[in-house]
């Protein structure tokens, strides 16, 4: 359907100025007097009557607003969705040229790649879709046909968070969850377990960060805290470490993280633990360790809760310097998108204040190029990395 050819539902902005956001707010505009099912096209116009753009509407949602193009003469429809993929796979491979570094990458990128609500990840032959808007659920046939021209005969396996699902009122059918497949990158190897609750299956964003953390971590002994499936201990193993150890709750993904360590034959001591409850006995012990990463879930979504982030931030680099002797090295991360990295980096700052220990900035870093983001969209950059040296 040529959505530009027919009358669509205008939604009109209580402002005379276009948002300076691709998400718009309920209360920014006013809402149509007709109920619109979630996720309906419309035609944004300003106060001024004047055309704004058209998107992705749902009176339901927190984000009521999703818009898509200010260009007047482009359709949102099925053509429309296959141009934005083609154009996000070219990025990937032609400027990016991912397949020459690995096989577990990031395809599209949300509003970074012009496609709200929508997240595509490759691990191999298997397309891992994650929706999260109605809009995009309603054109998720467009969508699968045109990710299957880029990647014939890959398998396709979508989901939808449960609260998305609630906060956005759609139901996404997820197929049977496929088994863990092999992916690599520069060089080693490592399981992607698609539906496993962890992100989509594996956390390609940390692809360049985990070869340049085990770069400056050749000899040393590295401290792997939040170690999920193991890639940043594996990796500075296979560099050259001295000895890596991982932490971490989750005991079902350490099995993960056993099996990443025996496929690229380097030795991982793995434990389950609380990262604090492990630190401290470690350090009640006399144990240091001189690299030591600190890569935690996201602490919050909710904007109300991002004080509490930083407290919970604070805390975690602050018990980790009690581990790092003098000339350590601290790669610590933030996935929150909420908080941002000049918070970030002022937490960091407060912590060596409080610990009397200097911290030097050797490097701020993020998440690859294959998640890239809109100047517009400041969320879009939710990795933060900062390398540091610990004095």
């Amino acid at each position: 359907m040529n959505t530009a050819a027919t009358t669509l539902p205008v939604i009109r902005l209580k402002s005379d100025r276009a948002p300076g956001h691709p998400w718009v707010w309920s209360a920014q505009l006013y809402k149509p007097e007709a109920r619109l099912p979630p996720g309906t096209v419309v035609e944004v116009h300003d106060a001024k009557d004047r055309f704004v753009g058209r998107g992705f509407w749902n009176g339901h949602a927190r984000i009521a607003l999703r818009l898509l193009t200010n260009d007047v003469a482009e359709p949102i429809d099925a053509e429309w969705i296959a141009a934005r993929i083609d154009r996000a796979v070219r990025l990937r491979r032609d400027w990016l040229q991912l397949d020459q570094t690995s096989d577990a990458w990031r395809v599209i990128h949300s509003e970074g790649d012009g496609l709200s609500g929508l997240i595509v990840d490759r691990y191999a032959d298997i397309l891992v879709i994650e929706y999260f808007a109605a809009g995009m659920w309603r054109f998720r046939e467009a969508i699968h046909a045109a990710l299957l021209t880029h990647f014939p005969g890959a398998r396709l396996y979508w989901f939808a968070e449960s609260h998305v699902q609630k906060q956005e009122s759609f139901d996404c059918r997820s197929p049977d969850v496929p088994e863990a497949v092999a992916v690599h990158e520069h060089g080693l190897s490592f399981h992607a377990a698609p539906g496993s609750g962890h992100k989509t299956g594996f956390f390609a964003d940390q692809r360049d960060n985990r070869r340049r953390f085990a770069e400056l971590a050749r000899g040393r002994r590295v401290l792997d805290l939040c170690c999920n499936a193991g890639g940043f201990a594996v990796h500075a193993m296979a560099a050259g470490a001295r000895e890596a150890v991982g932490v971490d709750l989750d005991a079902s993904v350490l099995d993960i993280a056993r099996a990443n360590a025996t496929a690229n034959n380097v030795a991982v001591t793995f434990e389950q633990s609380d990262i604090f409850d492990w630190v401290r006995a470690a350090v009640a012990r006399g144990e240091r360790y001189d690299a030591v990463i600190l890569d935690p879930a996201k602490l919050t979504r909710d904007r109300s809760k991002v004080m509490d982030a930083l407290k919970k931030y604070f805390a975690m680099n602050r018990m980790a310097l009690d581990i790092i002797p003098p000339g350590g090295l601290l790669l610590t991360c933030s996935c929150t998108g909420l908080v941002s990295e000049s918070e970030f980096l002022e937490m960091l700052r407060r912590v060596a204040l409080n610990a009397g220990r200097e911290i030097q900035v050797l490097q701020t870093s993020g998440a690859g190029a294959d998640h890239p983001f809109r100047t517009d969209v400041p969320e879009g950059r939710y990795l933060k990395a900062v390398y540091c040296r610990v004095d």
